[in-house]
C-alpha cells in the first residue's frame, strides 16, 4: 500500500499539541494524545518528532511566532518620536486583552523550560528576539529590562487574574526608560 501523500501533516500535529496543552496542561501532552487529536495514526506523531520534547519545542517556537508578529506589527518601536513606554503597555494589553488562552499556553510552555533543558534555547528566542527590537531604542541592559518587566507583568497578571493596568505598566515602562536616558 503506497504512503499518503500529506504535507500538511506535521503542521497538524503542531496545532494539536497546542490545543493539547491549551485544554490538558503539559502534563497531558503525549504522542498518543496529539494523534488522537490531529487525527492522525499515533507513528506520525513519533515520526515527525521522536520525543515530545521535539513536539513541544515546535509547539513554543509556534507560540513565540504569535508575540513576534505582534511586536514586528508596531513600528512605533522604530520611531524615535514615539512614546515607547506608552507602546510597550499597549502591546501588552493588546496581547492580554480577552481571552488568554493564547498567552497562558505560551508562558505555559515557556515555564515548561525550567524542567525541560532541551525548550530553555526556544524559550530564551523570545526574550532575545523582544531585546533585539527594542535595541532600536534603547540600549541592550535596558531592552532587556524591559523585556524582563513585561514577562513579570505577564505572569503577574495570568497567576493571579488580575485585571492588566496599563497605565501602571506604562508608567514602570517609563521609568526604565527614563533610567537608562
Amino acid at each position: 500500500m503506497a504512503r499518503r501523500y500529506d504535507p500538511e501533516r506535521r503542521q497538524r500535529i503542531i496545532d494539536a499539541a497546542i490545543r493539547v496543552v491549551g485544554q490538558k496542561g503539559i502534563g497531558g501532552l503525549s504522542h498518543r494524545s496529539v494523534a488522537a487529536e490531529a487525527d492522525v495514526p499515533l507513528g506520525s506523531t513519533t515520526y515527525h518528532f521522536k520525543t515530545l520534547d521535539e513536539l513541544m519545542v515546535a509547539a513554543l517556537r509556534q507560540a513565540n511566532e504569535g508575540f513576534a508578529k505582534a511586536v514586528a506589527a508596531r513600528s512605533a518601536f522604530e520611531d524615535p518620536r514615539a512614546d515607547l513606554a506608552g507602546e510597550l503597555a499597549a502591546l501588552l494589553g493588546e496581547w492580554l486583552a480577552g481571552d488568554r488562552t493564547e498567552v497562558e499556553l505560551e508562558y505555559e510552555l515557556y515555564l515548561a523550560a525550567l524542567r525541560k533543558p532541551a525548550l530553555r534555547p526556544v524559550a530564551a528566542e523570545c526574550g532575545v528576539g523582544l531585546a533585539e527590537v527594542l535595541e532600536q531604542r534603547t540600549d541592550a541592559v535596558t531592552a532587556r529590562a524591559i523585556a524582563a518587566l513585561m514577562d513579570g507583568i505577564c505572569l503577574e497578571v495570568l497567576l493571579t487574574d488580575a485585571r492588566y493596568d496599563e497605565e501602571y505598566a506604562r508608567e514602570a515602562f517609563s521609568r526604565i526608560v527614563r533610567s537608562a536616558g
